[in-house]
Protein backbone atom coordinates (compact mmCIF):
# COMPACT_ATOMS: atom_id res chain seq x y z
CA UNK A 1 0.00 0.00 0.00
CA UNK A 2 2.55 2.45 -1.34
CA UNK A 3 0.89 4.08 -4.29
CA UNK A 4 -2.67 5.88 -4.96
CA UNK A 5 -3.98 4.98 -8.27
CA UNK A 6 -7.64 4.94 -7.57
CA UNK A 7 -10.99 5.77 -9.48
CA UNK A 8 -12.59 8.26 -8.99
CA UNK A 9 -16.65 8.89 -9.46
CA UNK A 10 -19.56 6.67 -9.36
CA UNK A 11 -18.69 3.14 -8.57
CA UNK A 12 -19.12 0.59 -11.62
CA UNK A 13 -22.57 -1.03 -11.88
CA UNK A 14 -20.63 -4.62 -11.46
CA UNK A 15 -19.15 -4.14 -8.65
CA UNK A 16 -21.85 -4.58 -6.06
CA UNK A 17 -21.47 -8.22 -5.05
CA UNK A 18 -17.82 -7.96 -4.87
CA UNK A 19 -16.00 -9.35 -1.93
CA UNK A 20 -12.67 -9.64 -0.75
CA UNK A 21 -10.52 -10.44 2.56
CA UNK A 22 -7.57 -8.35 4.17
CA UNK A 23 -5.43 -9.16 7.12
CA UNK A 24 -3.36 -7.65 9.22
CA UNK A 25 -0.81 -8.63 12.24
CA UNK A 26 -0.74 -7.19 15.67
CA UNK A 27 2.57 -6.20 17.53
CA UNK A 28 3.61 -7.16 20.87
CA UNK A 29 3.51 -3.46 22.33
CA UNK A 30 7.10 -1.85 21.47
CA UNK A 31 10.90 -2.30 21.81
CA UNK A 32 10.67 1.38 22.36
CA UNK A 33 8.41 4.32 22.37
CA UNK A 34 8.82 7.75 23.72
CA UNK A 35 9.22 11.35 21.98
CA UNK A 36 12.21 12.86 19.71
CA UNK A 37 13.28 16.29 19.68
CA UNK A 38 12.14 18.59 17.29
CA UNK A 39 11.40 22.13 16.61
CA UNK A 40 9.22 23.35 19.49
CA UNK A 41 9.05 20.00 21.29
CA UNK A 42 5.31 21.17 21.50
CA UNK A 43 3.37 18.58 23.95
CA UNK A 44 2.00 16.07 21.69
CA UNK A 45 5.17 16.35 18.66
CA UNK A 46 7.87 13.84 18.10
CA UNK A 47 6.34 10.97 19.89
CA UNK A 48 7.38 7.40 18.04
CA UNK A 49 7.01 3.77 18.62
CA UNK A 50 8.87 0.94 17.57
CA UNK A 51 6.89 -2.23 16.60
CA UNK A 52 7.93 -5.39 17.28
CA UNK A 53 5.35 -7.63 15.03
CA UNK A 54 3.70 -11.22 16.38
CA UNK A 55 1.85 -13.75 14.80
CA UNK A 56 -1.45 -12.43 15.98
CA UNK A 57 -4.10 -11.85 13.17
CA UNK A 58 -7.16 -9.56 12.56
CA UNK A 59 -8.77 -10.55 9.81
CA UNK A 60 -11.74 -8.63 7.47
CA UNK A 61 -13.94 -9.82 4.75
CA UNK A 62 -15.65 -6.60 3.12
CA UNK A 63 -18.58 -6.89 0.12
CA UNK A 64 -19.51 -4.16 -1.90
CA UNK A 65 -22.95 -3.44 -1.70
CA UNK A 66 -25.80 -1.57 -3.98
CA UNK A 67 -25.44 2.32 -3.24
CA UNK A 68 -28.19 3.63 -1.03
CA UNK A 69 -28.11 0.20 0.98
CA UNK A 70 -25.89 1.19 3.62
CA UNK A 71 -22.54 0.31 4.99
CA UNK A 72 -23.01 -3.11 8.11
CA UNK A 73 -20.09 -4.30 9.99
CA UNK A 74 -19.62 -7.09 11.82
CA UNK A 75 -19.53 -6.87 15.10
CA UNK A 76 -21.97 -4.27 15.64
CA UNK A 77 -19.05 -2.40 18.00
CA UNK A 78 -16.23 -2.59 15.48
CA UNK A 79 -17.18 1.30 14.79
CA UNK A 80 -13.33 2.45 14.21
CA UNK A 81 -13.12 0.09 10.96
CA UNK A 82 -16.08 1.13 9.78
CA UNK A 83 -15.20 4.51 9.80
CA UNK A 84 -12.09 3.51 7.85
CA UNK A 85 -14.15 1.56 5.40
CA UNK A 86 -16.76 4.94 4.85
CA UNK A 87 -13.62 7.11 4.79
CA UNK A 88 -11.61 4.93 1.72
CA UNK A 89 -14.31 3.96 0.00
CA UNK A 90 -15.57 7.83 -0.77
CA UNK A 91 -11.48 8.53 -1.43
CA UNK A 92 -12.15 5.95 -4.04
CA UNK A 93 -14.71 6.96 -5.43
CA UNK A 94 -17.32 4.40 -4.73
CA UNK A 95 -20.59 5.11 -1.96
CA UNK A 96 -20.28 4.25 1.55
CA UNK A 97 -22.46 0.54 0.71
CA UNK A 98 -21.13 -2.81 1.63
CA UNK A 99 -20.74 -5.31 4.44
CA UNK A 100 -17.75 -6.24 6.45
CA UNK A 101 -16.87 -8.58 8.86
CA UNK A 102 -13.87 -8.82 11.69
CA UNK A 103 -12.23 -11.84 12.92
CA UNK A 104 -9.20 -11.47 15.77
CA UNK A 105 -6.89 -13.49 17.44
CA UNK A 106 -5.62 -10.57 19.26
CA UNK A 107 -6.77 -9.77 22.61
CA UNK A 108 -8.36 -5.88 22.88
CA UNK A 109 -7.20 -3.24 25.15
CA UNK A 110 -3.65 -5.24 25.52
CA UNK A 111 -1.65 -3.26 23.69
CA UNK A 112 -1.14 -5.99 21.24
CA UNK A 113 -2.68 -3.13 18.82
CA UNK A 114 -5.69 -4.80 18.00
CA UNK A 115 -7.45 -1.86 16.94
CA UNK A 116 -4.57 -1.23 14.29
CA UNK A 117 -4.52 -4.49 12.77
CA UNK A 118 -8.35 -3.97 12.71
CA UNK A 119 -7.61 -1.23 10.72
CA UNK A 120 -5.05 -2.12 8.37
CA UNK A 121 -7.21 -5.35 7.59
CA UNK A 122 -10.05 -3.42 6.69
CA UNK A 123 -8.39 -1.26 4.18
CA UNK A 124 -6.92 -4.10 3.19
CA UNK A 125 -9.77 -5.42 2.52
CA UNK A 126 -11.10 -2.26 1.07
CA UNK A 127 -8.30 -1.71 -1.42
CA UNK A 128 -8.56 -5.50 -2.73
CA UNK A 129 -12.24 -5.42 -3.75
CA UNK A 130 -12.02 -1.98 -5.17
CA UNK A 131 -8.36 -2.82 -6.84
CA UNK A 132 -7.45 1.07 -5.11
CA UNK A 133 -4.39 1.90 -3.94
CA UNK A 134 -3.61 4.00 -1.51
CA UNK A 135 -0.20 5.41 -0.67
CA UNK A 136 1.15 4.56 2.66
CA UNK A 137 1.11 8.37 4.18
CA UNK A 138 -2.15 8.93 2.84
CA UNK A 139 -3.38 5.67 4.65
CA UNK A 140 -1.66 7.00 7.60
CA UNK A 141 -3.80 10.10 7.72
CA UNK A 142 -6.58 7.75 7.23
CA UNK A 143 -6.09 5.83 10.20
CA UNK A 144 -4.78 8.37 12.60
CA UNK A 145 -8.28 11.13 12.21
CA UNK A 146 -9.40 7.66 13.74
CA UNK A 147 -6.94 6.92 16.82
CA UNK A 148 -3.26 6.91 17.06
CA UNK A 149 -1.67 3.72 15.31
CA UNK A 150 0.88 1.08 15.41
CA UNK A 151 2.32 0.85 12.29
CA UNK A 152 1.62 -2.45 11.50
CA UNK A 153 1.18 -1.72 8.00
CA UNK A 154 4.68 -2.68 7.56
CA UNK A 155 5.80 -5.93 8.21
CA UNK A 156 9.27 -4.84 9.13
CA UNK A 157 10.38 -3.65 12.56
CA UNK A 158 9.79 0.27 12.02
CA UNK A 159 10.01 3.77 13.88
CA UNK A 160 6.50 4.90 13.60
CA UNK A 161 4.82 8.29 14.69
CA UNK A 162 1.67 6.48 15.82
CA UNK A 163 -0.04 9.91 16.00
CA UNK A 164 0.50 11.47 12.80
CA UNK A 165 0.39 8.23 10.76
CA UNK A 166 3.79 8.86 9.27
CA UNK A 167 6.91 6.19 8.73
CA UNK A 168 10.11 7.42 10.56
CA UNK A 169 12.78 4.69 10.14
CA UNK A 170 12.33 0.86 8.57
CA UNK A 171 14.57 -0.89 10.80
CA UNK A 172 14.91 -4.14 9.18
CA UNK A 173 13.79 -7.76 10.72
CA UNK A 174 14.77 -10.01 13.44
CA UNK A 175 15.31 -13.78 14.23
CA UNK A 176 11.51 -15.10 15.23
CA UNK A 177 11.80 -14.84 19.03
CA UNK A 178 9.59 -15.94 21.99
CA UNK A 179 7.65 -13.81 23.98
CA UNK A 180 6.66 -14.96 27.58
CA UNK A 181 4.48 -12.34 28.70
CA UNK A 182 2.26 -11.74 31.63
CA UNK A 183 -1.40 -9.45 31.62
CA UNK A 184 -1.59 -7.85 35.21
CA UNK A 185 -5.23 -7.77 33.72
CA UNK A 186 -7.35 -4.84 32.72
CA UNK A 187 -7.63 -2.58 29.44
CA UNK A 188 -6.37 0.43 28.07
CA UNK A 189 -8.29 2.76 26.37
CA UNK A 190 -6.46 4.16 23.17
CA UNK A 191 -8.17 6.73 22.68
CA UNK A 192 -8.07 7.83 26.72
CA UNK A 193 -4.52 7.48 26.98
CA UNK A 194 -3.51 9.30 24.62
CA UNK A 195 -5.57 12.57 25.56
CA UNK A 196 -3.44 12.36 29.06
CA UNK A 197 -0.87 10.98 28.48
CA UNK A 198 2.37 12.36 30.45
CA UNK A 199 4.56 14.94 28.25
CA UNK A 200 8.56 14.57 27.64
CA UNK A 201 10.89 16.67 29.02
CA UNK A 202 13.63 18.27 26.70
CA UNK A 203 16.35 15.34 28.81
CA UNK A 204 13.95 12.60 28.05
CA UNK A 205 13.65 13.73 24.07
CA UNK A 206 17.07 13.79 23.48
CA UNK A 207 17.46 10.22 25.79
CA UNK A 208 14.85 8.27 23.60
CA UNK A 209 16.94 9.64 20.47
CA UNK A 210 19.78 8.01 21.57
CA UNK A 211 17.92 4.47 22.59
CA UNK A 212 16.39 4.89 18.76
CA UNK A 213 19.96 5.40 17.52
CA UNK A 214 21.29 2.24 19.26
CA UNK A 215 18.32 -0.03 18.58
CA UNK A 216 18.48 0.94 14.71
CA UNK A 217 22.30 -0.23 15.05
CA UNK A 218 21.32 -3.33 16.69
CA UNK A 219 18.55 -4.22 14.37
CA UNK A 220 20.89 -3.63 11.77
CA UNK A 221 23.47 -5.92 12.82
CA UNK A 222 21.38 -8.88 14.08
CA UNK A 223 22.36 -7.33 17.79
CA UNK A 224 19.62 -9.50 19.94
CA UNK A 225 21.73 -8.22 22.97
CA UNK A 226 21.27 -4.74 21.81
CA UNK A 227 18.33 -4.86 20.95
CA UNK A 228 16.68 -6.65 24.78
CA UNK A 229 19.14 -3.82 26.12
CA UNK A 230 17.20 -0.97 24.68
CA UNK A 231 13.70 -2.36 25.21
CA UNK A 232 14.49 -3.57 28.82
CA UNK A 233 15.33 0.45 29.10
CA UNK A 234 12.23 1.67 27.37
CA UNK A 235 10.29 -0.69 29.83
CA UNK A 236 11.68 0.36 32.59
CA UNK A 237 11.36 4.11 31.39
CA UNK A 238 7.72 3.26 31.03
CA UNK A 239 7.30 2.86 34.71
CA UNK A 240 6.94 6.34 35.39
CA UNK A 241 4.23 6.46 33.02
CA UNK A 242 1.93 3.58 32.98
CA UNK A 243 3.39 0.98 35.98
CA UNK A 244 3.35 -2.70 35.57
CA UNK A 245 3.27 -4.28 38.83
CA UNK A 246 5.16 -7.60 37.56
CA UNK A 247 7.99 -5.57 35.98
CA UNK A 248 10.63 -5.85 38.71
CA UNK A 249 9.83 -9.73 38.98
CA UNK A 250 9.78 -10.58 35.74
CA UNK A 251 13.11 -8.73 35.36
CA UNK A 252 14.19 -10.90 37.66
CA UNK A 253 13.10 -14.11 35.59
CA UNK A 254 14.79 -12.81 32.89
CA UNK A 255 17.70 -12.50 34.34
CA UNK A 256 17.44 -16.09 36.15
CA UNK A 257 16.94 -17.64 32.61
CA UNK A 258 19.34 -15.51 30.94
CA UNK A 259 16.51 -14.07 28.38
CA UNK A 260 17.18 -11.52 25.51
CA UNK A 261 15.67 -8.14 27.90
CA UNK A 262 12.23 -7.54 28.38
CA UNK A 263 9.56 -6.06 25.94
CA UNK A 264 6.28 -3.95 27.39
CA UNK A 265 3.06 -3.31 26.14
CA UNK A 266 3.77 0.92 26.94
CA UNK A 267 0.01 1.31 26.85
CA UNK A 268 -0.88 -1.94 27.72
CA UNK A 269 -0.97 -4.25 30.52
CA UNK A 270 1.51 -7.16 29.80
CA UNK A 271 5.31 -7.23 29.74
CA UNK A 272 6.95 -10.14 28.60
CA UNK A 273 10.89 -11.83 28.40
CA UNK A 274 12.00 -12.36 24.98
CA UNK A 275 13.78 -15.38 23.88
CA UNK A 276 15.54 -16.80 21.26
CA UNK A 277 14.82 -19.96 20.12
CA UNK A 278 18.05 -20.47 17.98
CA UNK A 279 19.62 -20.84 21.90
CA UNK A 280 21.00 -24.04 22.62
CA UNK A 281 18.87 -25.17 25.26
CA UNK A 282 16.09 -23.16 24.36
CA UNK A 283 13.63 -25.61 25.51
CA UNK A 284 14.57 -25.93 29.41
CA UNK A 285 14.92 -21.76 29.41
CA UNK A 286 11.60 -21.37 28.13
CA UNK A 287 9.92 -24.16 30.38
CA UNK A 288 11.57 -21.99 33.55
CA UNK A 289 10.97 -19.04 32.16
CA UNK A 290 6.83 -19.99 31.77
CA UNK A 291 6.95 -21.80 35.35
CA UNK A 292 8.17 -18.60 36.85
CA UNK A 293 6.21 -16.10 35.18
CA UNK A 294 3.47 -18.49 36.17
CA UNK A 295 3.38 -17.80 39.84
CA UNK A 296 3.35 -14.10 39.74
CA UNK A 297 -0.38 -12.10 39.47
CA UNK A 298 -1.76 -12.11 36.11
CA UNK A 299 -1.91 -14.66 33.41
CA UNK A 300 0.75 -15.65 31.14
CA UNK A 301 0.93 -15.64 27.47
CA UNK A 302 2.86 -16.83 24.75
CA UNK A 303 3.54 -14.85 21.04
CA UNK A 304 6.05 -15.69 18.59
CA UNK A 305 7.45 -12.67 16.54
CA UNK A 306 7.42 -12.20 12.82
CA UNK A 307 11.08 -12.80 11.71
CA UNK A 308 13.45 -12.79 9.05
Amino acid sequence: MTALAAPFGSAPATAAGRAAMGTANGTFGELLQGALPGPGEAEGEGRFLVTLPVARWSTARFRLREPGSGLRVEPAGKSKARALAASLLQELGYPPAGELSLTSSIPEGKGLASSSADLVATARAVLAVTGGRVEGRRLGELLTSIEPTDGVMYPDVVAFDHRRGVLLRALGRLPALQVVAVDQGGHVDTLAFNRVAPGFTEDERRHYARLLEELSHAVAEGDLAGVGKVSTESAALNQSRIPNRNFADLLDICREVSGVGLVACHSGTMVGILLDPRREGYRAQQSMAVRLAGELPGRTHLFRTLGD
